[in-house]
């Protein structure tokens, strides 16, 4: 790990490829937040870049995670059969066309809602790949741009609002974790 961070300083172009490599990782993965590697990428390639090359990321690593996961649906179909009966994702695999080009548009347009949940639902429903990496990489943008924005506005404060910003996060985590864990409790 020391020669990678060694070498990507003085070679952007292999510092590029190995964010795109990462941010595929991370999408195939689907549950690993990429937040972390946008930071990265605006500390180390500056905001512009540093953003044009998470986007490039995200939309590479979603298009290849929908291909992967498609054809792992694919062989478990023909393995176990559909024995699915949940109606939400049964909706989803008869999503096609402009509906599910704008389904997935708004919910990559979220920062929040998890990147590889949205790939696997739609790699569930009759959506082409083309109309995927369409809606999914221009959703993806604004979510994206609010992202860098929030990570660069954090970077550029002091450190004393820094470690502020970072106990009012941790705080407000730990509030809807004790709030998730209770709501649970009562049911």
């Amino acid at each position: 790990m020391e020669f990678v961070l060694e070498i990507l300083p003085n070679n952007r172009l292999l510092a590029v490829l190995f964010s795109l490599f990462l941010n595929v990782l991370i999408s195939i993965a689907g549950f690993v937040p990429s937040a972390f590697l946008t930071a990265a990428n605006i500390l180390f390639f500056g905001f512009k870049i540093g953003l044009i090359v998470s986007i490039a990321g995200e939309a590479i690593g979603a298009i290849i995670g929908f291909y992967l996961y498609r054809r792992g649906i694919e062989a478990m179909k023909g393995k176990y059969g559909n024995k699915g009966n949940n109606q939400l994702l049964e909706k989803l695999k008869e999503t096609s066309g402009m509906e599910a080009v704008y389904l997935v548009f708004i919910m990559r347009i979220f920062p929040f809602v998890p990147s590889g949940l949205v790939t696997l639902a739609a790699s569930m429903s009759r959506m082409s790949l083309v109309h995927f990496a369409f809606a999914s990489t221009f959703g993806k943008i604004p979510a994206l741009a609010i992202e860098a924005y929030s990570v660069h506005a954090v970077i550029n404060l002091e450190a004393r609002f820094q470690l502020a910003a970072a106990v009012i996060g941790l705080g407000l985590a730990g509030i809807y974790m004790i709030w998730k864990k209770r709501k649970r409790l009562d049911q």
